[in-house]
């Protein structure tokens, strides 16, 4: 049975040092319908990853330097990580070695020689989870917009492509990179030990970031702005004909936000709050905070 449908068009990065290991496992791939692209060193592996973004890996751990564990890690540790999933080859099969490529970033391993059958089986497996894992993200893109989760040294784990696109060219441009920035990272420790009404917003560049919460795997979860493109309260003044002031006592309102925390983010008193928040309701045509969260919610996902 084939693993993939053949119109999938999936491709396979094999990376091994030996000729004849290396021509037995693509041909195997090839003849189950997966095009196969091959490295017999971790720097062509590197270069080809990042460049085609194949749908898996499969990795030789022992190779002249850098090795599959090393290659295996600068691909998804490093400034620019891919998602792929990585599985490892290898004659190495004590418990330290299988752990050392985990920790390296793969998903997987498989001893040499390899059993095709088996092979097969995995790489199904991994490819059709790494699938709905990249669906669920860019079902983000087309639903609320630019999301990213950083681990604790500031670099990212996992993104929506929006916002991985959006920071990427950011950092290109004008603002160098996020995660050597002295002060982000410890905006991110203050997400991870204040209460949530207490984190400000952090600005890199023409890009707010704000604080979503933090994931089960300990990531800060954050979302982009892009304040050139006009952030979330310049579409809500537009879209009712609100103050600017007005507009920002909206967004954090429909970020959920009670009247305190509005007061205390904003710099203003919780009576001048209330004041903004009369003139916003009657603007909108509404009688209390749910019904206009509502509406500014919705303006919010259908700009996304």
């Amino acid at each position: 049975m084939h693993p993939f449908n053949r119109e999938a068009q999936n491709i396979a990065l094999v990376v091994d040092d030996n000729p004849e290991a290396l021509g037995m496992v693509s041909t195997a791939l090839e003849e189950n319908g997966i095009t196969v692209l091959v490295a017999r060193d971790g720097e062509t592996a590197i270069e080809l990853a990042q460049r085609i973004q194949p749908d898996v890996i499969l990795m030789d751990a022992i190779m002249p330097a850098p090795d599959g564990f090393e290659t295996c890690r600068r691909l998804k540790l490093g400034d620019a990580p891919i998602s792929t999933p990585i599985i490892f080859m290898t004659g190495l099969s004590e418990p330290e070695h299988i752990v050392r490529g985990l920790k390296a970033g793969g998903v997987d391993y498989i001893t040499k020689p390899v059993v095709i059958e088996e092979l097969l089986a995995r790489i199904t497996i991994h490819v059709m989870n790494a699938k709905l894992i990249r669906s669920a993200r860019e079902a983000l893109d087309s639903s609320r917009g630019s999301v990213i989760a950083f681990d604790g040294n500031g670099k990212i784990a996992w993104g929506s492509p929006k916002a991985v696109a959006s920071l990427t060219s950011q950092e290109q441009t004008q603002s160098g990179q996020l995660s050597a920035c002295q002060a982000f990272r410890l905006w991110l420790q203050d997400c991870r030990t204040l209460p949530a009404s207490q984190v400000t917003t952090f600005h890199h560049g023409d890009l707010t970031i704000s604080y979503l919460g933090i994931t089960s795997a300990r990531e800060v979860l954050v979302k982009l702005t892009d304040t050139q493109l006009g952030g979330p309260a310049e579409l809500l003044r537009k879209a009712f004909s609100l103050t600017a002031r007005e507009s920002e006592v909206l967004y954090w309102l429909s970020m959920g936000k009670p009247n305190r925390d509005v007061a205390q983010i904003l710099s203003l008193s919780a009576r001048t709050v209330n004041k903004h928040l009369e003139q916003v309701f009657q603007k909108m045509g509404v009688d209390n905070r749910t019904s206009a969260a509502v509406l500014a919610d919705r303006v919010l996902h259908l700009s996304n």
